[in-house]
């Protein structure tokens, strides 16, 4: 059985887009909630940057999130996130490596 993968996103708006970046990832976010596998995604606004938001994800397997990464909804997002990005989107997949108590030591 694969182990949980973890995934953090980094968006940066164009100036003046940070609004429509914000229903983009909304629209796409409860189609995302609703895919196999999805344990968490979860936006998040950088209160030290305007504009940068980082969406933070765990994939109950690595199989899971190479499914969400060719589905509907994360092109549909990527189409309307095309011309508002100030730059492209940096990707980080993880793997937990837990320490301390096991509910507190890995998302």
């Amino acid at each position: 059985m694969s182990e949980p993968v973890v995934v953090v996103a980094t968006i940066v708006a164009k100036p003046g887009e940070e609004a429509a970046v914000e229903k983009a990832v909304a629209t796409a976010q409860e189609a995302v909630h609703a895919e196999p596998g999805c344990l968490l995604y979860a936006f998040h606004r950088n209160l030290g940057k305007p504009g940068e938001y980082i969406m933070v994800e765990k994939w109950e397997s690595q199989e899971a999130l190479g499914v969400h990464g060719k589905g509907q909804a994360l092109r549909e997002l990527g189409k309307a996130l095309a011309d508002i990005l100030a730059a492209p989107l940096d990707v980080q997949v993880l793997a937990p490596v837990p320490n301390g108590d096991a509910g507190l030591g890995a998302l």
